[in-house]
């Protein structure tokens, strides 16, 4: 009876069906994507992380930070968020936000009146960095493309951080049916704390604020509309009083003690507006066009009379002797700088596939530069770095008054600048190997110096059919270096037409192995690359600005290798090594060649993040630095009747900094987060992160240098490189939450 119950219960489901009518209804398929930034088809680009980018302790800023810790990245004061990338020189980066190129201010020339980088770490979502041999749709620049998109929120959000030199906050807004989304941060920022670390009595007051936004609008599947805007004041004030500077050696130990008085007063204010709009038809076709604005507002000035004396020891005993080493001088300045751009690009991505990429655009781009300068030295009788004749007491000196130099130059122009660009980039199979093209041409035409440069681009890479997983990579192609304001105004203070692109011809072979160590993952990428460089103008660096010499008389070339090993090597977090030997070296006027003051030779750095394993609310992260000095010749002397520079004293005296040695550390306790530990309670369960953290800035106290002041000894005629020291260890706590 049971068996004939069981095949009941299983036949009558079959009978019920079929007696009824069978119902189907066709469902679409339903897709679930993220919304994300475009994908980079740059082969030569490195990818970083916008949350390493926030937890990293810098006190220069987020992004460049960390871009500091990569190999081909050289950087010899912390103060700035500017570097240097295979040989070149702070000018020669690209930055573009979600496409759209920024420039830095212009008249700075002390790391420590630069204040915040332009890029908000809280807003950013993607960072693409390519240290060489860029695609085609970057610009016309030797050295690096940095390319940063900021993302759009899914919903309300607020964040913020408060420390000991500043804060900011960050607030995020998107509507129910996500069509509107709009992002909003401010920060300020005063390191008059960390300033004060410096062996000097001065009083600083230096400001920084910047406000940003970024707002999307879909108005359907096809049309999106997107705004992204910002606007900085940096304000640099400064009363130095005193300077007491150590130097020398064992055996003849020195010291240098100025007495100022005076003060210095900067002011740089950047605004800028995008707006774009974005056309896709389908998936394979994509038409955006960007209409921007900048404006860069700079006044530099300053009166500051200075006294010094120059003391030996003894070096037995420590005493003082007697010295007439004394003199003075007196630095003068009132310079202003306005620079407007405005204009539009049109760009078009056509997609046939998921494998291929056709990419074309063009820009018109209108500039006007109003630059006044009037800026000079005044040396003493007795002679601060030029010592004068001999002349007997109680004689009339009868010699003119002569200032050491002056420049001035009232400029404005107005030209225009046209761009235009062509890629090409496939993914397809070569055999039983992956491989992947990417080839382009850009051009351009500036109607300040009547000069067209084209631009051809190749990369390659192929991934064979191997159990080890390796990856080869070529890029090259012919870089120019486009001028602007800094390349086209010389040392007298006019702007000469005559300047022409610089241009690098550049190769770089690279390799990306991927391994598992521990049943971990890990990256090894070795690079090695050559420049052969032509018409270059030669420069010099005085701290962070680079001053030209305003002629196309040189010519030069760089190599190197550069090692990254990136990795897990505490398991969820990532961290790296970072190792670089690089030469680079120039030719002026045919008198052979010399290291350029960019030379970088061997650099070590090191990203690490720690968490204990029984207190994984406690965490670390490490940053190391440790790279040779950067070459340092004598000041180049101008002649101040045609304001040319003569480099020949660079070729009879050659001198490097000491080594840049640093380590800051940030230690943290996270209170909450969103994977484990989630607060309850009314209060703080409306926080979803809460982390107290506590900085330690140049861990070891260590002195860096940053540049050399000349000073004569009027006894000996003896010249002593003088150094201009960087910041002490600091400890800064700060709080971040988000709500």
């Amino acid at each position: 009876m049971r068996k004939i119950s069981f095949l009941l219960i299983a036949i009558a489901p079959m009978y019920f069906y079929a007696q009824d009518t069978v119902k189907t209804k066709v469902i679409r398929e339903v897709v679930f994507q993220k919304k994300s930034a475009p994908k980079s088809t740059d082969i030569t680009s490195v990818k970083i992380s916008a949350k390493d980018a926030q937890n990293v302790a810098s006190i220069s800023g987020g992004i460049e930070g960390l871009l500091k810790t990569l190999p081909s990245v050289n950087s010899n004061t912390e103060l700035s968020s500017q570097y240097m990338v295979r040989g070149g020189n702070y000018d020669e980066n690209l930055i573009y936000i979600n496409d759209i190129e920024l420039y830095r201010p212009f008249l700075i020339r002390n790391s420590q009146q630069e204040g915040m980088s332009v890029i908000n770490p809280d807003m950013v979502s993607v960072v693409n960095f390519s240290p060489g041999g860029f695609e085609a749709r970057y610009g016309d620049k030797m050295s690096s493309a940095l390319n940063i998109y900021y993302r759009q929120p899914e919903k309300f959000e607020l964040s913020g951080e408060a420390s000991l030199i500043g804060g900011r906050l960050t607030a995020g807004f998107a509507s129910e049916n996500k069509k509107l989304t709009a992002l909003i941060s401010g920060r300020y920022r005063n390191t008059n704390l960390i300033l004060n670390t410096l062996n000097e009595d001065t009083d600083f007051n230096p400001r920084y604020m910047d406000v940003q936004t970024y707002i999307n609008y879909n108005i359907n599947n096809k049309w999106k509309l997107s705004f992204l805007g910002f606007y900085s004041k940096n304000d640099y004030e400064m009363i130095p009083k005193q300077k007491d500077v150590d130097f020398g050696t064992l055996q003849q130990p020195i010291r240098l003690t100025v007495f100022y008085n005076g003060k210095e007063d900067d002011m740089y204010r950047n605004m800028m507006g995008t707006f774009s709009v974005n056309f896709r038809p389908d998936k394979k076709w994509n038409f955006i066009l960007d209409n921007f604005a900048y404006q860069n507002r700079e006044k530099e000035y300053y009166s500051i009379a200075s006294g010094y004396l120059l003391q030996k020891f003894d070096s037995e005993t420590g005493d003082p002797e007697t010295t007439y080493d004394a003199g003075g001088q007196i630095d003068h300045a009132r310079n202003d700088l306005l620079v407007k751009t405005y204009g539009t690009q049109f760009r078009t991505v056509f997609s046939p596939d998921t494998n291929t990429s056709y990419e074309a655009g063009v820009k018109f781009e209108k500039e006007n530069i109003r630059d006044l300068t009037n800026e000079w030295q005044l040396v003493d009788s007795i002679g601060y770095s030029t010592p004068r004749d001999f002349v007997l007491p109680g004689v009339l000196d009868a010699s003119s008054l002569k200032l050491k130099y002056h420049v001035s130059g009232t400029n404005d122009i107005s030209p225009t600048r046209i761009f235009g660009y062509l890629q090409f980039s496939r993914k397809f199979f070569w055999g039983r190997s992956k491989a992947n093209i990417n080839a382009g041409v850009r051009a351009q035409h500036w109607e300040f110096n009547d000069e067209t440069i084209i631009s051809p681009r190749l990369q390659f890479a192929l991934k064979p059919d191997w159990d080890a997983d390796m990856l080869f990579r070529i890029a090259g192609g012919i870089y120019y270096q486009a001028p602007f304001y800094k390349e086209i105004k010389d040392l007298s203070g006019g702007f000469s037409s005559n300047i022409k692109a610089q241009r690098s011809y550049q190769l770089i072979l690279a390799n990306d192995y991927e391994f598992q160590m521990s049943q971990r993952p890990f990256k090894l990428t070795t690079e090695a690359y050559y420049k052969k460089m032509d018409r270059l103008i030669p420069y010099y660096i005085d701290n962070v600005r680079t001053r030209y010499s305003g002629k196309n008389n040189a010519e030069g070339y760089a190599y190197g290798v550069d090692a990254r090993l990136f990795g897990q090597f505490v398991p969820g977090v990532d961290s790296w090594i970072s190792a670089s030997y690089a030469r680079v070296y120039e030719n002026i006027d045919g008198k052979g060649y010399i290291p350029r003051p960019t030379d970088q030779r061997f650099r070590f750095s090191m990203f690490y993040q720690d968490y204990m394993p029984k207190f994984p609310s406690m965490r670390v992260n490490l940053t190391l630095v440790y790279a040779n000095g950067l070459p340092t010749g004598t000041p180049v002397t101008i002649n101040q009747d045609t304001g040319t520079p003569d480099f020949t004293a660079q070729y009879r005296y050659q001198k490097t900094l000491p080594s840049y040695k640093r380590v800051d550390i940030g230690l943290s306790k996270v209170f909450i987060d969103q994977k484990d530990f989630k607060a309850s309670g009314r209060f703080w369960g409306s926080f979803k992160e809460l982390t107290l953290g506590v900085q330690i800035f140049n861990a070891f106290n260590i002195n860096n240098t940053v540049a050399n002041q000349w000073v004569t000894d009027v006894n000996s005629s003896s010249v002593y490189s003088v150094p201009v020291r960087l910041t002490g260890r600091f400890f800064n706590v700060k709080l971040d939450f988000k709500l």
